[in-house]
């Protein structure tokens, strides 16, 4: 323990403390004295287990150890001078501040230098409430205990160390601050019912909440929000209330279809009202809401077949649609049930259905698929003939894979395509990045910026959708940290909801290109300016509405960029499977805010032990404060973590059961080792899970006192493991596929035809998918990856394995991926092993790195056998980094150290690249023998088609290559290259192929 390492430091201080302690030694009259003051009266330590952060920690002696009631545990920081701020949450006046270390004699006597700082809750600034000074602590004088009188008053409450005797950072045990709160209000929700009590589907609801401010302060106007199983269904305003003062306050939440519900209500879920207390400010209904089904008809889509079920590009696909009529009465015969796919529109007819009947509907004409994926979207009922109990429920979608690229089941829109009041952005032509550069970090390279009230982005959806995602950076807040603002939403012209925007995850400061070296303190260059905002919307809009995000009244951030929008059909919330238990059996509780890390935990355990077959996570927003693994019982430490085996978890949708953490992985108090954070899974054998989100409060990589964004999904991961519809977001790397053979070497085993399909990873601080320490025989599946802070996808055949003979990583398959603006490193990338392939992908918008890579860095185990490139788009790819001083090409071959052979490239199209098409890059080893055929390369703004730099070694033979627009030439080999291109010059191209797909 580091406690007794300071032992051996101090042993004759503590020999004369603990002699001291007995009796047996006077207590020197030159001990160092300790500012006491005089006494006060007794007041509440409001510091206690409040939110608490420090400007850095070292291994695991993080910020809450400093107030959560024992002085068994510490926060200590990496160094000089060093901050720990406690959040009271509002104004109090101060009458003392308490700080104390282990009274254990093993600690033995220190002096460390400390400021008081505080700062009111209006203030925008601290100032100084005890000026620096020296205090001793020390066991016997009193108990290791420093006590500074103080007043006036403050919300937070900072200490800045200077210095600490000891040798090591600043040093706190507990941190009390004493006083009594302020007047403030105290805003509570003190009942939650509806009317009607009983209704069915067709009645509208109408929430009443009860707020009353119990607080000694008035409050002025907020907002209350209903939920229903943990998703916002309405909000209305709270007019100011005196102290003491109750409203009653109507929620309307519209119609909702049959089934038991959840009902909680909030109160000032925006924490605009500062308050004496925050945690008090929602309320569960004591009973469920149970919505009964309305007697009549209801139609319903629940599935769509293809035929062919897996058609290449170029093939007539016929449809057939299935519907199901959940209604209490018969469907007469005549209805049109109608099937959109790209722009063609096939309609049929459907049959008479009675109540609980099913039938399927074959739809007339066909479609020519096309490359890149489709979504289909079925709706029955079209032209409204039918008079449903539910006309909500009418529409279905499901994705198509065909060609490259994922099938996503969103449509994408550019917001410099649709119709925009607004500034357009465009990167500049060498793309330059990394220095507070909004189009170079923008989709297609250009974004639209709202900088004045009105100001707007318009555009009209394809096809029906009842969600939204909007890809948009906001300022970061003065100080860092991010803030929060709101973007307005129409329909057709009818306001929808406000949007709320957020900084918090963006914004990263500094001009190194070092990973660790960024900062989330303001100042200088940034990048990483980009995040999302997603919302479930209340209804379904069809096919044609046009939808406006504009900037109104109260929408106050400074300007609003927007880049693009997702628009997708979800399907409702699915139903827990009779073999699944649920997570509340365990205790946890939806959208209440407070942890159900434990109650997931018990679940999973459960499981592990055969004691239920399935969890199940039911709709709702589930906050997670732990990683979920396995307790090791011999406690062999943070970086040699177990994880969960012969488990199964299912949800009810990604965007239905959606886990969250709120307090960044460097502040969770050690719960796990700092790569991988407090959220997510640790996997070690036979694990699935599908259909969750897992939302991680990452905001760095590295730097700010080595803080680390998490991990969503890691571990041995081993053999049988699956992973369906998983949306990670917010996370330092979103899946590390691997350990060291050195972490616990008897669990040790490498992941073994894994199978990954339908993730959604986004906004990254590291990499998306990463195969490590010797996977293999594992695929990545129809995918979709944006802004990953590294390489979106990798196979990194690393030494760190049992057997380097044998445990190679091999055989992994990248296929039908999607990949975006990957804001650091490549878009796929391969760094040694054998039989790996790369197949039928697209990726666009390297910020500076290649598009496909394979490269011998990071010293991987070598390549041998083949390495296949086949099928994939690479649309303006490549980029310079390192200081601006290595370009690199759309696909680049780097054999830094070992050879790289047994490259083969095929069928692929590279266009509008930042430099060359494909790039041979200097190196210790050589790249003997490639092979590139049928392969187009068009418009290499600033590089030429095909470029051997002056250092390659190797050869390449071209077949069917096709090379036009470089403004470098078809094929430059620089002089003093050992690199031969066989195969005659590059074929000439006309036209521009390899239009943007999919977006």
């Amino acid at each position: 323990m580091r406690r007794r390492q300071r032992n051996r430091r101090n042993t004759s201080l503590w020999l004369v403390a603990a002699l001291t302690a007995v009796g047996l030694l006077p207590v020197a009259a030159h001990a160092a004295p300790t500012e006491a003051g005089p006494k006060t009266r007794a007041a509440t330590n409001l510091a206690l287990k409040k939110p608490i952060e420090a400007s850095s920690s070292t291994q695991t002696y993080f910020a809450p150890n400093a107030n959560d009631g024992s002085t068994n545990t510490y926060w200590e920081a990496s160094g000089h001078p060093s901050t720990l701020t406690v959040k009271l949450g509002a104004d109090a006046a101060l009458s003392s501040v308490v700080l104390k270390l282990d009274p254990d004699p093993a600690w033995s006597s220190r002096t460390q230098n400390i400021e008081v700082l505080g700062r009111a809750q209006n203030a925008d600034s601290f100032s100084t409430i005890k000026a620096r000074a020296d205090y001793s602590f020390s066991p016997d004088a009193p108990r290791n205990t420093v006590t500074i009188p103080v007043s006036g008053r403050y919300a937070d409450i900072r200490l800045k160390i200077s210095s600490n005797s000891s040798g090591y950072g600043g040093q706190i045990a507990e941190f009390e601050v004493n006083g009594e709160p302020a007047p403030n209000p105290d805003l509570t929700v003190t009942d939650v019912a509806w009317e009607p009590k009983q209704p069915s589907e067709s009645d509208a609801i109408k929430v009443s909440t009860t707020v009353r401010n119990t607080g000694s302060a008035a409050s002025g106007a907020t907002t209350v929000d209903v939920s229903l199983g943990g998703t916002v269904a309405g909000s209305a305003t709270v007019g100011a209330l005196g102290a003491g003062e109750s409203a009653t306050v109507p929620v309307g939440i519209g119609k909702r279809a049959q089934g038991s519900y959840t009902v909680s209500a909030v109160v000032d879920p925006g924490d605009t009202v500062v308050e004496q207390n925050n945690d008090n400010n929602s309320r569960t209904a004591d009973t469920k809401l149970t919505v009964g089904q309305s007697p009549g008809p209801d139609l319903q889509v629940t599935g769509i077949t293809s035929n062919p079920a897996n058609p290449a590009v170029g093939a007539d696909v016929t449809f057939a649609v299935k519907l199901h009529n959940r209604g209490t009465s018969a469907v007469t015969a005549g209805s049109v049930t109608r099937l959109t796919v790209g722009d063609k529109t096939l309609n049929g007819t459907a049959p008479a259905l009675a109540a609980g009947a099913d039938a399927t509907v074959g739809l007339s004409g066909s479609w020519t698929a096309t490359s890149g994926g489709a979504t289909l979207t079925a709706t029955a009922d079209a032209t409204g003939v039918v008079d449903e109990t539910n006309e909500d429920n009418n529409v279905f979608a499901r994705s198509l894979v065909i060609g490259r690229g994922a099938a996503a089941p969103y449509v994408e829109y550019e917001a410099e395509e649709g119709k925009y009041e607004g500034t357009l952005l465009e990167a500049d032509a060498k793309r330059t990045f990394g220095h507070t550069n909004f189009a170079t970090e923008s989709s297609g390279r250009r974004s639209v910026r709202l900088n004045s009230t009105g100001q707007y982005v318009e555009f009209t959806s394809t096809s029906a959708t009842n969600s939204i995602v909007v890809r948009n950076s906001i300022p970061d807040a003065a100080r860092g940290g991010g803030q929060e603002k709101t973007l307005s939403l129409y329909a057709n012209g009818t306001f929808v909801q406000k949007l709320t925007l957020s900084s918090k995850h963006s914004w990263l400061y500094g001009s190194t290109d070092q990973p660790e070296g960024l900062t989330n303190t303001p100042g200088g260059d940034a990048r990483r300016l980009f995040d999302e905002s997603h919302a479930l919307l209340t209804q379904t809009y069809p096919k044609g509405t046009t939808f406006r995000l504009q900037r109104d009244s109260g929408d106050d951030a400074a300007y609003y960029v927007i880049d693009l929008v997702d628009l997708e059909q979800v399907a409702p919330a699915a139903s827990k499977p009779a073999a699944c238990t649920s997570i509340t059996e365990y205790g946890a509780i939806p959208n209440d805010g407070i942890d159900d890390a434990g109650a997931i935990q018990k679940a999973v355990t459960a499981d592990q032990k055969g004691e239920i077959d399935c969890v199940w996570i039911p709709a709702g927003q589930w906050r997670q404060e732990k990683k979920i693994l396995t307790d090791d019982p011999q406690d062999r430490g943070q970086y040699n973590q177990v994880g969960i085996r012969d488990v199964t978890i299912r949800g009810a949708g990604m965007w239905h059961s959606q886990l969250y953490s709120l307090i960044a992985p460097q502040d969770a108090g050690g719960i796990n080792h700092p790569h991988e954070g407090n959220f997510g899974f640790d996997i070690d054998d036979n694990t699935k899970i599908s259909d969750i989100a897992v939302f991680g409060s990452g905001t760095i990589r590295g730097g700010d006192g080595n803080a680390e964004g998490g991990v969503g999904l890691n571990g041995r991961f081993g053999k049988n493991t699956r992973i369906t519809n998983v949306w990670i977001e917010h996370a330092n790397v979103g899946t590390w596929v691997g350990r060291d053979y050195s972490n616990i070497p008897e669990l040790w085993g490498p992941g073994d035809g894994l199978e990954f399909s339908g993730m959604r990873i986004r906004n990254t601080y590291a990499d998306g998918i990463n195969f490590s320490n010797g996977t293999r025989d594992s695929t990545v599946f129809n995918s979709s990856f944006r802004n990953t802070g590294d390489d979106a996808l990798a196979v990194w055949a690393n030494k760190y394995v049992k057997d380097q003979s044998v445990d190679v990583g091999h055989d992994n398959v990248f296929r039908n991926n999607t990949v975006q603006l990957p804001w650091r490193a490549n878009g796929i990338a391969v760094y040694g092993g054998y039989g790996n392939k790369i197949e039928n992908n697209l990726v666009y918008d390297t910020m500076n790195y290649p598009g496909i890579m394979l490269a011998t860095d990071h010293d991987p185990i070598p390549f041998s056998g083949q390495t296949l490139i086949a099928n994939n788009g690479l649309h303006r790819t490549g980029g310079a980094f390192w200081n601006e001083d290595q370009e690199f090409g759309a696909i680049t071959l780097f054999a830094q150290g070992p050879d790289i052979p047994g490259v083969t490239i095929r069928d692929t199209d590279i266009h509008d690249s930042t430099y060359d098409g494909i790039q041979f890059k200097t190196g210790g080893g050589a790249i003997p023998d490639a092979k590139i055929s049928n392969v187009t390369i068009s418009k290499s703004n600033n590089g030429s088609g095909i470029l051997a730099m002056g250092g390659a070694r190797g050869s390449a033979t071209l077949t069917d290559v096709r090379i036009s627009d470089s403004r470098d030439g078809n094929i430059l080999v620089e002089p003093g290259s050992q690199f031969v291109i066989n195969g005659g010059g590059a074929q000439p191209v006309t036209g521009v192929p390899g239009t943007r797909q999919g977006l």
